[in-house]
């Protein structure tokens, strides 16, 4: 397909993905040492009342290795200058994949705002109704009258996330198959977007992960503080990653896949987190996977805390499902193996911010500033240049897609000072699920 390039051509400094990555891992590595210089005292200390080893598990765990972290992010977006997408001569034709299980309240807004895509390319939807126990199914039946481009495949059976998607994957026509949640709803332009980032991206691209954002964020605190976490910091993860070539994530709320591909891995793994699963078999195949910072959707989040925990607790299953199904990715010699590396960290900063962060703030309250002091303020500068970085970036996009920044200002203040006190607890419970191997279901994105 020719594409034509809708921006001015500019003469600008080229610095390739790997020399980006070298500045990015030696500039973290300099603030990392600069962060162990000054936390010297408060390790000895520290020791004096826990233990060398205890006081080194929770201070690197809540502050040195979050530090290298956001110093590593910050300094690679501030040289991430991805190219503008471009406009197709030839758009191809697309399969859309909606999993729908209890629905109802939702599926026909999704239905009703794929057909505002206006998309140039052929168009096929195949509803997949896994055994829904509401009117998901007549809705969708009395909706293929109104659009042509709408197929209901009807499960009578409940039997899971996966083996929907795959039973759906079996009637799709065309070479590229996106997967969209039923209660998800598209941005006007979010199908060419997404298909005109896949074909721009490198020729080994296989999946390219859209941009999720919260739709009902207005409906209570809880909700209002996922807006900012969705905008800031899953958004600003994924393009990370995608700087680096290999998105870890291209969840099942909105994404493209090549069909192929889908068929070579085997389709979606019967499993909490499908999607993860999925992707990295991608990766392991030795297949790219991007990310369409503009290809925007809204999501319903959870509104209640108890669906907001089992959903977090879901996807840190996910993430410990990927690990047990592939083991081999971790020596994988990529870019993308650096942050698959970073997952395996993730449990011990879960655990130090839950058992050594939280009891700490409660000393602090009474003067006991062992855990939590002066010394935690290092973090600060690195975290408010991320989220400096992260708010002008996608405050750029908002515009570019004439969106508007909701002023939410209750929700960020309670993202930034609270919301890691429900979503590092919750990751533990996930991760206890699958060492428990307690019962998997679906029905929380």
């Amino acid at each position: 397909m020719v594409s034509q390039d809708r921006s001015s051509p500019a003469t600008r400094l080229y610095i390739s993905v790997r020399v980006k990555f070298v500045i990015a891992f030696i500039g973290a590595c300099l603030w990392t040492w600069f962060s162990l210089w000054m936390a010297e005292n408060w390790i000895r200390d520290l020791s004096q009342l826990i233990g060398s080893v205890a006081a080194i598990f929770f201070i690197y765990g809540i502050a040195i290795i979050p530090g290298f972290m956001n110093s590593f992010a910050a300094l690679s977006l501030l040289m991430d200058k991805r190219p503008k997408r471009k406009i197709l001569d030839v758009y191809p034709n697309i399969t859309i994949l909606i999993a729908a299980y209890n629905e109802e309240s939702s599926i026909l807004d999704t239905l009703k705002s794929v057909d505002r895509q206006n998309y140039l390319g052929g168009l096929q939807v195949i509803v997949i109704n896994d055994g829904s126990k509401d009117r998901t199914a007549q809705l969708v039946k009395q909706a293929e009258a109104q659009y042509s481009w709408l197929t209901l495949l009807d499960l009578t059976q409940n039997a899971g996330k996966a083996h929907a998607l795959n039973e759906g994957l079996k009637l799709a026509k065309h070479d590229l198959v996106l997967t969209v949640d039923a209660d998800t709803y598209l941005h006007r332009i979010a199908l060419q977007c997404i298909v005109e980032r896949y074909v721009a991206d490198p020729p080994n691209t296989r999946a390219v992960a859209g941009k999720i954002l919260v739709r009902n964020s207005r409906h209570n605190l809880l909700t209002k503080t996922q807006e900012w976490d969705y905008f800031l910091g899953i958004a600003a993860t994924k393009r990370l990653q995608s700087l680096y070539q290999g998105t870890l994530v291209a969840q099942g709320a909105f994404s493209i896949y090549d069909r192929n591909a889908l068929v070579e891995v085997g389709g979606w793994p019967e499993c909490v987190g499908e999607d993860i699963v999925l992707t990295w078999a991608l990766l392991r195949a030795g297949y790219r996977i991007g990310h369409s910072e503009d290809a925007c959707v809204f999501t319903n989040a959870p509104t209640e805390l108890n669906v907001f925990v089992k959903q977090r607790q879901r996807w840190a299953r996910g993430m410990m499902e990927a690990f047990i199904k592939h083991p081999g990715i971790l020596i994988k010699p990529r870019l993308s193996t650096f942050f698959i590396h970073w997952n395996v960290l993730f449990p011990w900063l879960d655990i130090a911010f839950t058992f050594g962060f939280i009891p700490g703030i409660i000393l602090a309250c009474f003067g006991h500033f062992w855990i939590v002091g002066p010394m935690t303020l290092a973090l600060l500068p690195m975290a408010f240049l991320l989220g400096f970085l992260n708010y002008s970036i996608e405050k750029r996009m908002f515009k570019a897609m004439d969106l508007k920044i909701r002023k939410n200002l209750t929700g960020f203040f309670v993202y930034v000072l609270a919301y890691s006190f429900l979503l590092q607890p919750a990751s533990i419970l996930g991760y206890l699920d699958e060492i428990l191997k307690t019962r998997k279901k679906w029905g929380t994105k």
